[in-house]
Order: C-alpha cells, then structure tokens, then sequence
C-alpha cells in the first residue's frame, strides 16, 4: 500500500531555474526527485507547495510524494537524501501524511521575505539586492499598508498565467530596518505569479519619491501590470513560512 509523505527542504536558487521542471533548464524540483528516486528505487514525483522562479530561495519549503510502500526509518531517508543532493539544497524533516494530504492547495497561507542591502556587502549580493540610494521607508510602509484594502492584484501579476483569479488576501505587509538590510515581509493566503517582485519593485519606486501613496493605490486599482513599477531583482525574495492545518504534523517552522 502506498504511503504519502511530506517532506520539509530549503534552497537556495542562484543556480536553479526556479522550483518547477521545465525542458532544457535545471530545478530543484528535477534535483529532488532524482535524489528520491535513487534512494527509493523507485520513480518518485513530487508535488511542490508553490513555485518559485528562477534566481529565487526558500528557508522553508514543503513538498509531497507518494512511496509505494512505507518508508522504514532505518533507510534514514533525511541523511541520505543530504548525502545525494547538491549543497545548495538541503532536508529538515518528513513525515506520513493522509493520502488526501496536498503540499500545495491545503497551504492556508505563505510568507516571503524580501532583503535589499542598504551597504555593499559582499557576503549577500546572492540573497539580496544591493541599493544604495536613499529611500522613504515611512513613505514605503503607508504604501503597503494599502495593500489590506484590496483583493485584485492584477497590477502585480505577470502577464498570461493560467490562473482563475487574481484575488488574494494580505494578512501582512511592512518594511522593517534590519542593520544593513531592509526587509519586507508579505503573508497572503496566495500569491499570484512574480507578485511579490512587482510589489517591491512599486513600492521602491514610492521610496524613491516617484510615485506618492495616492498613485500606488491608483495602479493597484487600474488593474494594469504595464501601470505598476519593474519586479525587483529575484535574488532578493526567500519564502520563510508556510501555513497548514494543525493536523498535518507541521513543527519546527523557519
């Protein structure tokens, strides 16, 4: 009888092109699901809770698959799994899961985190996207504020996805001044794709004094991604959270 398992990871993408398989490109998805498939002899597809795009981390992720029978904890799948896989990619934990358990569509909400490097750092020009010039953060915060008074995100989604809807709930949204960094935080019940890029790619552009609060609320309410500002950098964004019912077994989070 086969058993359904979750299975907590985190990455970092520089070198991947995003989570989801795709001809002719690397991805963490492709990476893992070899690595399982050795170990479990056995061919393994994984289902991933989100996809992330090219350049793009994650500090916490969660994934299921489905194995043919039980996993014994002798195989000592979470030590294995590390020893095949790349350093860039690493295994917290898993665990059996019900059959109608699903890593994607049971997630309630997700969390990223986008890092801006307000100094030259060295040490974070692969996780964070070095600016230099002077922002507004206060400016910055009531402009994404006004993000709780909406639910159409069209002005922030990229162009031609197959998605039924645009609306999402924001549950959080607010810059926060970390040392040398700047970091903002955004938790939804969803997100639409690149969303999270063109969100900070706007409201830099409020930092900066380009557009005012007032034109920020205007362009998420134009519906129109052309209106809203250029997607920041991807090296920047990490998803950190991801939310699901208590019964799912969920410990340790990021």
């Amino acid at each position: 009888m086969s058993q359904r398992y979750f299975l907590q990871l985190s990455y970092k993408g520089t070198s991947y092109h995003g989570w989801q398989i795709q001809p002719n490109a690397i991805s963490v998805q492709e990476v893992i699901e070899d690595a399982l498939s050795k170990i479990l002899r056995e061919k393994v597809a994984v289902v991933g809770a989100g996809r992330t795009d090219t350049g793009v981390h994650a500090s916490y992720f969660i994934l299921h698959f489905d194995a043919s029978k039980p996993i014994s904890p002798e195989l000592d799948l979470v030590y294995k799994l590390n020893s095949f896989l790349p350093s860039d990619i690493a295994i917290q934990q898993f665990w059996p899961v019900s059959s109608e358990a699903h890593a994607r569509f049971d997630a309630r909400s997700r969390t990223y985190h986008y890092f801006i490097s307000t100094e030259k750092n060295p040490f974070a020009t692969e996780t964070s996207y070095k600016y230099l010039k002077p922002l507004d953060v206060d400016q910055m915060n009531q402009a994404a504020q006004t993000l709780f008074e909406y639910t159409d995100f069209t002005s922030f989604s990229r162009l031609h996805t197959d998605v039924k809807t645009n609306n999402c709930k924001i549950m959080q949204a607010e810059w926060v001044i970390d040392e040398q960094q700047l970091k903002f935080v955004i938790k939804a019940d969803r997100f639409l794709r690149n969303m999270v890029r063109a969100v900070v790619g706007t409201l830099l552009e409020v930092g900066q004094g380009k557009i005012s609060v007032q034109q920020f609320r205007e362009i998420i309410e134009k519906k129109n991604r052309g209106e809203a500002g250029a997607s920041a950098p991807s090296q920047g964004l990490f998803l950190v959270d991801i939310e699901y019912p208590d019964e799912y077994g969920i410990k340790n989070k990021a």
